[in-house]
């Protein structure tokens, strides 16, 4: 790292005693965007170790990510992070059985840095090796470990098939998961993700990057009914999402506005904003419980998961919507939301179970649908 300051979070490892010497342990990485991260997991579902170099303060001062200073924070931390995942887990490259890395979705720079390191390591050690999708690994991470809303408010994985809301900076879809590999689509944003108007909102109001998180916590003391944000697709059938909209609305408040932004005016408008952002999730929700394929499916579980799903309002309505519909509700735990090496890891094991491996010299992409697995 040289002179290059790094910033590591070490999401916490397990007792090694827990891990089944039967187990099979997958080494994950994770570069798509701005976090340079990597994990050790076992097929028994726990995680032994798990870094994130988080490049937020490298960004902070822009708003939002930079692609080409993240994949040079990506090129300068991979090494050290992946070296101290192994250190955390008691671990050698010879425990290790299976690599996973992301091969997509993401800014291409970064999820270059991360593959390449992934294929020299299964290369040079002769591991099978996973190309993970990264909206595979969101979709998926519940089965790893999830909050379960059910009355007894466990925590458990979650079965095969469910409904799942996957929502972040980049992405806003409704999934019937039927299994590893195999996605429905049933409704997807038609312009900007809900992730996407969070931030753009935050930094309209001057709250700093990255703004979800600022948001939800500012509308925690407003007043949801002040601003009139509108609510699109809202009065229409079917099951897709449109934010720009309320991203236009919320610059034209702003725009009218003459007087300072105190904190009271702030606040309310956060609660109203948000508001606006989770009316529409439940009610294309709504839509989407009654639709031929899901009643079909018969899932028993309404997920959420992706950066969004650490939202605690957008959280608390999709439980109440899954209870009303006579469902159990899970989302995963907050440091498995936002973008993390702990969840290519699992995706790399459930693709690995069912013989998912790369046989061949693959690209990685900076886009690649689930609905294309």
């Amino acid at each position: 790292m040289s002179d290059e300051k790094i910033i590591v979070m070490n999401m916490g490892t397990i007792d090694s005693r827990v891990h089944s010497e039967r187990s099979t342990l997958c080494l994950g990485i994770e570069s798509s965007c701005d976090e340079t991260s990597a994990a050790i997991v076992d097929s028994d579902r726990n995680i032994l170790s798990h870094i994130i170099y988080s490049q937020i303060p490298e960004h902070q001062k822009y708003g939002g990510v930079v692609p080409e200073l993240a994949a040079r924070a990506h090129i300068l931390a991979i090494d050290q992070v992946i070296e101290q995942t192994l250190q955390a887990a008691g671990k050698n490259m010879d425990d290790i059985d299976v690599v996973a890395a992301t091969a997509g979705p993401g800014l291409i720079g970064g999820v270059l840095v991360g593959w390449m390191a992934a294929t020299g390591i299964a290369q040079s050690t002769n591991k099978p090796l996973v190309a993970v999708n990264h909206l595979e690994g969101h979709a998926l991470v519940p089965r790893l470990s999830a909050t379960i809303a059910d009355g007894s408010n466990g925590t458990a994985s979650v079965d095969f098939p469910y409904l799942l809301m996957l929502a972040s900076g980049g992405h806003c879809q409704i999934l019937l998961v039927h299994g590893v590999g195999r996605y429905e689509m049933i409704g997807q944003t038609l312009d900007d993700s809900a992730g996407e108007a969070f931030d753009k909102v935050a930094k309209m109001l001057g709250l700093g990057y990255p703004g979800g998180p600022i948001v939800d916590k500012r509308a925690k003391d407003g007043d949801r009914t002040v601003f009139k944000f509108p609510r699109p697709l809202c009065d229409k059938p079917g099951y897709d999402f449109s934010f720009s909209g309320i991203k236009t609305a919320a610059r034209t408040f702003l725009d009218k506005n003459t007087e300072p932004l105190t904190d009271k005016y702030i606040n309310d408008f956060c609660a109203s904003f948000q508001a606006a952002v989770v009316d529409c999730i439940t009610n294309r929700l709504g839509n989407a419980l009654n639709d031929e394929r899901v009643k079909a499916a018969m899932p028993k579980t309404l997920v959420v998961a992706g950066g969004v799903a650490k939202n605690s309002e957008i959280r608390a309505a999709m439980e109440k919507l899954a209870h009303k519909n006579g469902m159990i509700f899970a989302a995963p735990p907050m440091n498995l939301c936002t973008d993390n090496g702990a969840m290519i890891a699992w995706a790399g094991l459930e693709n690995f179970r069912i013989g998912n491996v790369v046989k061949e010299p693959i690209a990685p992409r900076p886009r690649w649908p689930l609905t294309e697995l």
